[in-house]
């Protein structure tokens, strides 16, 4: 399975949220990385058909999605950034009631939402009512409604916003085992959630894409571009309110600073190699 992004477009009125941006996803996790307002949410929203692009299309294996329209949507599942659930259901009755607008029978569906309940960790809580749900436990809840129809092509808006470090591994453990035959993309701004699992990054600023690459690739962009400072406090004072710093850490000898810059710091800064955390701070340093 190949789907194709060619030269897609958003405008809103005076401004374009998404512009000309193009990319191919075959099998595998692709983080798409980006600040807040940087065009993520708009994107995923296009490729999950609920949104009409201004420009461009939207290919799958050749055809246009917009040609193949309803066969198209029963191939993806989504979850957006702001997942809203009815707070009267509960979990199970929650998970049936979307199987049965996908057009998933009774049978399958219960044995599909059974299976998705234990994989996030909702068993214990398959007849209790979401409203009584933390913000973490609605979004594992949204995390199995995208996976009921077990779907070829997998979009995940902001999915680990709420979630807490345990519920993060295991969301990351579960998108790895799921992409050896699906196309997962995730939108994310936080770099730990996906560097460890994404086969490919997309870098988007001001709707563009503006780098495309494996995680060692991505964060070779910031070689010759990090350096490590041992200094006091009140140099690393001065040096915070003229640099970009990636990490601060106080030790016995006084604070030892991570630095984002083209040119050398101070005498005595030492090179340091570059995270993708590293490199995403450099891409994105007007935006901080």
């Amino acid at each position: 399975m190949e789907l194709n992004i060619d030269r897609l477009t958003k405008q809103y009125r005076n401004k374009i949220a998404v512009d000309r941006f193009t990319a191919t996803f075959t099998g595998g996790v692709y983080g798409l990385l980006g600040p807040n307002g940087s065009g993520k949410t708009t994107l995923i929203r296009m490729l999950a058909d609920i949104l009409t692009p201004t420009s461009g299309d939207i290919i799958l294996d050749g055809t246009s999605i917009y040609q193949l329209d309803e066969e198209y949507r029963n191939l993806i599942g989504y979850l957006p950034q702001d997942f809203g659930v009815y707070h009267n259901f509960t979990a199970m009755d929650f998970l049936m009631y979307l199987s049965a607008a996908k057009g998933i029978d009774k049978y399958t569906a219960h044995r599909k939402a059974t299976e998705l309940l234990s994989i996030v960790g909702l068993s214990n809580e398959a007849k209790a009512k979401v409203k009584n749900f933390s913000g973490g436990m609605k979004q594992r809840l949204g995390i199995a409604q995208s996976l009921l129809n077990d779907p070829s092509i997998l979009l995940l808006d902001e999915p680990t916003a709420g979630l807490d470090p345990k519920e993060r591994i295991r969301f990351r453990n579960l998108i790895s085992e799921i992409s050896k035959n699906t196309i997962v993309i995730f939108s994310t701004h936080i770099v730990s959630d996906i560097e460890s699992i994404a086969s490919q990054l997309l870098m988007i600023k001001n709707g563009q894409l503006i780098e495309h690459g494996t995680t060692k690739e991505i964060s070779s962009l910031a070689a010759g571009k990090v350096w490590s400072v041992q200094t006091d406090f009140q140099q690393a004072e001065r040096l915070q309110n003229h640099y970009l710093i990636s990490n601060i850490r106080t030790n016995n000898t006084g604070v030892e600073l991570r630095i984002i810059s083209d040119d050398t710091p101070i005498d005595g800064a030492m090179n340091a190699i570059p995270t993708l955390e590293d490199a995403y701070l450099y891409c994105f340093r007007e935006e901080n």
